[in-house]
């Protein structure tokens, strides 16, 4: 895990994906159905192991930041971007600072849960999480490999 974003070091090319979700399980589902769709526009067909591997890295983050990040009233944040590096940047904000994801050292067979930051390490070169500049909180985020650029349109 790295405290710094990647986004200084690795400027994004072409527009940014954004989407403020509610902070609930219902928004976390839609962000990751939404970043699913997101990559499917960018040539990532549904179902291509760089598409899935995004997809279950929102899915991890997204449910992370409405379980352990949550503040009535306050929305999380999805940011899906592609850097230079050919990587797919995925960061996810939420509100408390304070509540710092730590990658579980052993993980219980039958807990219910503690395996979502395993994952996320596991499918992203890096991770790591950093203050949010100018609001209150934190971004965890996961730089995905894609091992090239996207297939070009209409695949």
């Amino acid at each position: 895990m790295t405290t710094v974003s990647p986004t200084g070091t690795a400027p994004a090319t072409g527009q940014p994906f954004v989407l403020r979700f509610s902070a609930t399980p219902r928004g976390a589902r839609l962000a990751r159905r939404l970043a699913a769709h997101q990559m499917d526009l960018w040539g990532w067909a549904y179902g291509t192991p760089v598409h899935d591997a995004v997809e279950l890295v929102v899915a991890e983050l997204a449910a992370n930041a409405v379980t352990h990040g949550r503040v009535p009233g306050r929305d999380a944040e999805l940011r899906l971007t592609r850097d230079r590096r050919g990587r797919v940047v995925v960061e996810v904000s939420d509100v408390r600072g304070e509540r710092r994801p730590v990658l579980a050292r052993s993980h219980r067979p039958l807990a219910d849960g503690g395996r979502g930051l395993a994952l996320v390490a596991a499918l992203a070169e890096e991770w790591g999480v950093a203050e949010r500049p100018g609001a209150p909180g934190k971004t965890v985020w996961a730089a995905v490999p894609t091992g090239s650029r996207p297939p070009a349109p209409g695949r």
